[in-house]
């Protein structure tokens, strides 16, 4: 059952970039005893447990709800269900990852990976340990969220790209425009509703497909 935990005495959270933070962790663990002693180490460290829950239970659900700053995973042997729960948090509300786990198998940790784990623990948790395994696996975690959104900028400009052309091909032929007056159209179109070129470019495209230009409607004048 989900247990929401309180701040530890004297802890205040501060961002979690600067060294020396105080992180709220989610701890997901289905032995008792065991996630005491995390949690004592945790809280040893200066960090607050916010949350401690099983494995069954819905880790995206907490994560919205306490908004922790890293979620930390103890357990044997990690059930596809867990790996699950870690992809769905990758995917939708991004966190760094730590799995502490007695099994090395490599499909295993091949699994937890694409689950989007920032570090993968084998033989359990030791305290002294803690601290460098938090700050690799944040770091990790910071560097992959650079790069998965530099893809993402790419992605978003090669499509603009893309459309903007196929925008201003179909404005050259409904409207008789050169290439320059369609690029003009397109970007006054576009500061007029405050939305991107590629935006505008996506909107003239899509009233083209839903108005029939075949039939001599202007897909700019009819787009909303």
């Amino acid at each position: 059952m989900l247990d929401e935990l309180g701040p530890s005495k004297d802890r205040r959270g501060t961002p979690a970039s600067r060294p020396g933070t105080c992180l709220r962790v989610v701890l997901v663990d289905d032995d008792g005893a065991r996630a005491a002693f995390v949690t004592q180490a945790l809280r040893a460290a200066g960090h607050d447990v916010v949350a401690r829950m099983s494995a069954t239970e819905d880790l995206l659900a907490a994560v919205r709800r306490v908004r922790p700053d890293v979620i930390l995973v103890d357990m044997d042997n990690p059930a596809r269900d867990v790996l699950d729960n870690c992809a769905a948090v990758t995917q939708q509300v991004p966190r760094p990852i730590i799995f502490f786990a007695r099994d090395s198998d490599p499909d295993t940790i091949a699994r937890a990976v694409r689950a989007g784990v920032s570090a993968y623990v084998v033989d359990g948790m030791a305290a002294h340990r803690l601290k460098p395994i938090l700050d690799v696996a944040i770091a990790r975690f910071h560097e992959h969220q650079k790069l998965r959104n530099e893809l993402d900028e790419m992605r978003t400009r090669l499509a603009d790209r893309r459309d903007v052309e196929r925008a201003k091909a179909l404005l050259v032929r409904l409207r008789k425009l050169d290439e320059a007056q369609a690029y003009t159209l397109l970007r006054k179109s576009a500061m007029a509703r405050r939305i991107t070129i590629g935006e505008a470019a996506r909107t003239v495209l899509a009233a083209a497909e839903l108005l029939d230009a075949g039939a001599g409607l202007d897909p700019l004048e009819s787009a909303p």
